[in-house]
């Protein structure tokens, strides 16, 4: 990637509806060479997909809750098969393998406390492995964006 395919993509994270004639425009090419590149952005998986940004509250699941999980044991048959409940579970929209104290850090999208304890209730606390779970309730945003930095940090 050089500085020009990090401004398309840059651009389509702030926009992913413009028109290839407003990338082309927005990033300094006709429109002929920015479609190509951006072809290859996205046959490179680069660009894997486009998404619309919702309001999590008007959509009806306006509490965010950060739950941090210890499995009991770290053999491939535990970690797989949590790693699979995760990714079939609607309700945890992230999930990063951690270093610390935490094995998982999960981002999970609720409707209110009831829902959030029917969640922990029947479906994370039935996951075979689990050992510990600790929640954080995000009561506020500072700051979500969408768009990386344009050139990433060389360190």
């Amino acid at each position: 990637m050089d500085a020009i395919d990090r401004r398309i993509v840059r651009a389509l994270q702030r926009d992913g509806r413009m028109s290839n004639r407003e990338l082309a425009d927005h990033v300094g090419l006709s429109p002929s060479p920015c479609l190509r590149r951006l072809k290859a952005l996205e046959r490179d998986g680069v660009i894997r997909g486009y998404h619309a940004e919702v309001d999590a509250e008007l959509y009806g699941l306006p509490i965010t809750v950060f739950i941090r999980v210890r499995l009991e044991r770290h053999d491939e048959d535990t970690v797989s098969g949590f790693e699979a409940k995760v990714r079939s579970n609607d309700n945890i929209v992230e999930c990063h393998v951690m270093t610390g104290q935490a094995d998982y850090l999960l981002r999970v999208m609720v409707a209110d406390l009831t829902d959030y304890e029917r969640f922990v209730r029947r479906e994370l606390q039935r996951i075979g492995g689990v050992a510990s779970i600790d929640t954080s309730f995000a009561y506020g945003q500072v700051k979500r964006r969408a768009a990386f930095p344009l050139v990433p940090r060389e360190g």
